[in-house]
């Protein structure tokens, strides 16, 4: 599996950490965020990273900013993206098996490393339930 992620100065600190934690569980990483605490534009990182979701480059993606709010909204924008902000661990659960979402968001202002990481862990161990939510999840792109 390959995930990238993307940050802006908000989610520099978390970033480094999961990008270890990830690569520990066999995970290849793609770093497609800020290595500063510089002040910068999340958009430009979102839409890397939706870019490279949507063009299969990597098979999933996380995003932080500070409320997470912004990558959301500008992931989101991409039609091949469903970007689910989760800030613990049951709802980091419930965007994997509710929305299937492609892309993890976490709000690095709101949440502390060890919550940060036990969403990640959620989000990529609870498998897509379908059914119902796939019939939703259908109606999601725009016509």
């Amino acid at each position: 599996m390959k995930i990238g992620i993307c940050n802006d100065h908000a989610g520099v600190e978390y970033k480094f950490k999961l990008i270890k934690m990830l690569q520990k569980r066999g995970i290849e990483v793609v770093n497609y965020g800020t290595n500063t605490k510089d002040s910068c534009d999340y958009p430009d990182f979102a839409h890397r990273l939706a870019q490279a979701v949507e063009g299969g480059e990597v098979d999933l993606g996380i995003a932080l900013c500070g409320t997470g709010n912004g990558m959301a909204i500008t992931l989101n924008k991409h039609q091949g993206i469903r970007a689910g902000l989760a800030w613990n661990y049951e709802v980091g659960q419930l965007v994997a098996a509710h929305n299937n979402a492609n892309v993890l968001v976490l709000p690095a202002r709101f949440v502390s490393y060890l919550e940060a990481s036990l969403i990640v862990r959620a989000w990529l161990d609870t498998p897509f339930e379908g059914g119902r939510h796939q019939r939703r999840i259908d109606k999601m792109p725009c016509r």
